[in-house]
C-alpha cells in the first residue's frame, strides 16, 4: 500500500535516489504511477510480465519498464513506444537474449545470490554491457556491486520497507535513501 506515491518519490529524491520503480505486485500500481508521473516524478514500472501490463504502465506515464526475466512481448511494446526496458536475466545466455530483445540494460537478479564478483565475470564476455544489480542489494553490499562492474543498483526494502511506506513515514524514507547513497561513496 502506497498512501502517497508522489510523497514517496519526493522523499527518495530528497535522499538522492532520483528514479523510482513501482512494481505490478503493488495493488493499484497504474494509479500510483499516473499520480507520480503527473507530478513530474521520474517513475517507471517493474515486474512487468505481459504486453498488457507494459501498455498499462506506459499509458499511466511510466518512463521505463523493468522485467524480472526475459519477456519478448514486453520488449516489443517497449520498443514500439520508444520506452527503455531493463530486462531481468541471470545466465550469460539470458544476458545475450536480453540484449537481442533490445534491453537498454540487463538486470541481474537475484544479484545477492551470485555476489559482486559475478558482475566482473559477466563483463568478460560482455564488456561494456550495462548491468544492474537487483535482489538482495543493500547499503552493506551496493558499493561492491558497483566496484565490480554494475552500472547501477536497485535499492529495495532496505530503503523502502513496506511498513514504513504504508505508514507514510517520508522523513524515514529520506533518511534511509541518504544512508544508502552515502554507502556508495
Amino acid at each position: 500500500m502506497i498512501p502517497d506515491p508522489v510523497a514517496l518519490c519526493e522523499a527518495l529524491a530528497e535522499g538522492g535516489i532520483a528514479w523510482t520503480e513501482l512494481t505490478f505486485t503493488t495493488p493499484d500500481v497504474a494509479r500510483h504511477v499516473a499520480a507520480a508521473a503527473k507530478a513530474g516524478c521520474r517513475i517507471g514500472v517493474g515486474t512487468v510480465l505481459t504486453a498488457e501490463q507494459a501498455r498499462e504502465g506506459i499509458a499511466a506515464g511510466a518512463r521505463f519498464l523493468v522485467t524480472p526475466g526475459l519477456r519478448p512481448a514486453v520488449a516489443a511494446v517497449a520498443r514500439d513506444a520508444e520506452i527503455p526496458v531493463v530486462m531481468g536475466a541471470l545466465t550469460p545466455t539470458e544476458v545475450a537474449e536480453a540484449l537481442d530483445l533490445g534491453a537498454a540494460a540487463v538486470k541481474i537478479f537475484p544479484a545477492k545470490t551470485y555476489g559482486p564478483g559475478y558482475f566482473k565475470d559477466l563483463h568478460g564476455p560482455y564488456p561494456g554491457i550495462p548491468l544492474v544489480a537487483s535482489g538482495g542489494v543493500n547499503a552493506g553490499n551496493a558499493k561492491a556491486f558497483l566496484d565490480h562492474g554494475a552500472l547501477a543498483v536497485c535499492a529495495g526494502t532496505d530503503v523502502v520497507p513496506p511498513q514504513t511506506v504504508a505508514a507514510g513515514d517520508w522523513p524515514e524514507i529520506t533518511r534511509r535513501a541518504k544512508a544508502f547513497i552515502a554507502s556508495l561513496g
